[in-house]
């Protein structure tokens, strides 16, 4: 960045977290969970609403709550986008992180530049897949501490999908900023491509040993750690 931008936007596996936690540590422990755990919790509302979204989603709103159950774990094994996996999930890790069997795994160059972004003045938003309780959990119960407070604000899917370029006119909109005053930064050249046709700065992350998650060319700039981009 030549210019400090007004705001930045974080994606999290592979730019602040790696990859490896979320697919082996995050995924198995809600999938292991997530039939015992809809059924233990099914007068709640909430979950309640969510396994008849998950129903309503997959086309059939007659699906039996175990037909849904059945649904959502199938898409947790195909790495679904959708939110009432994402939420389902979150619910989930939340008594993990309470219980202290997951910690947040944060690259030490992310909580430093978080850190030094707000020393600086500079709100830094997080933009995941990952719903945004499930993102409070784990920059909340992270390896370097609660890094809650160096974050000003959280979206998700609810906000449209990350390879949609309205997502991101949506979120500087909610940020209230100017699209091209906000840095995007992400280790997927699909999202980065969406965020730079709405307007925003866009830096592909690509952190050594991480792999690569898309083949898509990327001609903007690529870096390997977040130090020094503010």
């Amino acid at each position: 960045m030549t210019a400090a931008p007004r705001a930045i936007l974080i994606d999290v596996e592979g730019t602040t977290t790696p990859i490896a936690f979320v697919k082996d540590v995050l995924f198995p422990f809600a999938r292991a969970r997530l039939a015992t755990f809809t059924r233990a919790n099914a007068e709640m509302p909430a979950v309640a609403a969510l396994v008849r979204e998950a129903a309503v989603l997959a086309g059939d709103p007659t699906m039996t709550d175990g037909e849904a159950v059945q649904t959502l774990l199938r898409w947790s094994d195909e790495d679904r986008k959708v939110t009432p996996l994402k939420a389902l999930q979150g619910l989930i890790w939340r008594g993990g992180y309470e219980s202290g069997e997951i910690n947040g795994v944060v690259f030490a160059d992310a909580a430093d530049a978080l850190r030094t972004w707000k020393a600086r003045g500079i709100p830094t938003y997080v933009y995941s897949s990952g719903s945004v309780a499930a993102q409070k959990l784990l920059f909340g119960h992270s390896t370097a501490g609660n890094l809650l407070p160096y974050l000003a604000g959280h979206y998700d899917t609810t906000s449209g999908g990350k390879l949609e370029a309205e997502s991101y006119r949506r979120i500087a909109a909610a940020v209230g900023e100017a699209p091209g005053s906000i840095t995007f930064l992400s280790d997927h050249t699909g999202e980065l491509a969406a965020a730079r046709a709405a307007g925003l700065a866009a830096v592909r992350v690509q952190r050594p040993g991480e792999p690569v998650v898309s083949a898509e060319p990327w001609d903007g700039r690529v870096v390997t750690s977040l130090d020094g981009l503010a």
